[in-house]
């Protein structure tokens, strides 16, 4: 199976399945002498694992991650850095019933076709599940990127339901379940998603990501653009269906007057008066924030009886037993921080082996 590995000096690769024993990842391409605690990387994992209200899966793992080469006494070595997760609460018996019928919306027929089998356990390799990896990689990631680079994300829609943008505050995003800058739809959000739950079924989501403190000059012309490597991460997340930087698909609304990011200077320091370009020009970083939106698409597994055909390819009902997220879109929020963090710190790699 190809199609595991990610990034180019910055070697992303993960391993293991939902219901496994274990997921993991190397990280390779790390400089040595880089400072980094198991803490620094668990902060972030804290972020994403399930089970922490009502609004995601009660799937309880504890998703500690386990330093297994790479990092020795706190620094990093220059090898390749191992991680580990155990996989501690799975209930593969809920899949039982299931495990000859293909989940509408899931990857179970498209990896019953591709490979001639699967894990049904949860959606083996096809779950989210392995992107608590990512978030673990990121998390180193963002030390190389340094502390002048803060990547910070928001959930901005949950179904139909979207925020205010002017009552937008970073402060809030700690203070629900949601990861919402807009107290009062976080609000609305709470009894909203509670009545879709309760109806044993799912809504999709928006999420934006920002990155703040990025130089210019990060990413290559035409086939390796900043904006192509991060829409290519950001569509990697497992149900993402859509991905816009800047103003994006609103631009195609716009007058080139309006869209233009107009530039000026002053003591000859260069500066732009609007950033509907998400801090991106001709696949270039332009030293302005980065900013990146995605759309998740409704969480598949639902309580709600549906058609589908078995493995015989015939005709059946499934419904679908376990514990699964209402909005996968919230715990996208971390997920998606730290693949824009794995985009940017291989581009900073890539810049730093260019002759000056």
């Amino acid at each position: 199976m190809t199609g595991s590995s990610f990034g180019k000096i910055l070697k992303l690769s993960t391993w293991g399945e939902s219901h496994g024993d274990a997921i993991g990842c190397v990280l390779d391409g790390v400089p040595s002498g880089i400072k980094i605690s198991k803490d620094e990387i668990q902060k972030y994992l804290e972020k994403r694992k399930p089970g922490q209200s009502k609004f995601t899966t009660q799937r309880k793992e504890p998703d500690q991650v386990k330093i297994l080469s790479g990092i020795f006494n706190g620094v990093t070595t220059g090898t390749p850095i191992s991680l580990q997760i155990e996989n501690i609460d799975k209930k593969s018996k809920d899949y039982s019933g299931i495990f000859d019928k293909f989940r509408p919306g899931h990857a179970d027929y498209t990896y019953q076709e591709k490979f001639g089998i699967r894990d049904y356990r949860g959606g083996g390799r096809a779950s989210a599940r392995e992107t608590a990896m990512r978030v673990a990689a990121g998390a180193i990631a963002r030390k190389l990127l340094g502390k002048n680079v803060n990547i910070r994300g928001a959930l901005v829609q949950i179904g139909e339901k979207k925020i205010n943008r002017n009552n937008w505050n970073w402060k809030e995003v700690g203070k629900n379940p949601f990861f919402c800058p807009d107290k009062n739809a976080a609000k609305d959000w709470e009894i909203y998603l509670n009545n879709i739950r309760k109806e044993g079924s799912s809504v999709g989501a928006i999420i934006e990501i920002q990155a703040t403190g990025i130089k210019v000059g990060l990413g290559e012309p035409i086939f390796d653009k900043i904006d192509a490597l991060i829409a290519h991460a950001i569509m990697s997340i497992p149900a993402v269906k859509g991905v816009e930087i800047g103003l994006g698909f609103q631009s195609a609304e716009s007058r080139g007057e309006e869209n233009s990011d107009e530039i000026v200077s002053k003591k000859e320091k260069v500066s732009f008066k609007s950033n509907n370009s998400g801090g991106i020009l001709g696949g270039i970083t332009t030293g302005q924030d980065i900013v990146v939106r995605f759309a998740v698409k409704p969480t598949s597994s639902i309580l709600i009886k549906q058609k589908t055909v078995n493995i015989k390819k015939e005709n059946v009902e499934i419904q679908t037993k376990g514990r699964h997220d209402p909005c996968v879109g919230i715990r996208a929020v971390p997920i998606g921080e730290a693949m824009l963090a794995l985009v940017l710190a291989d581009n900073l790699l890539i810049n730093s082996t260019r002759k000056k």
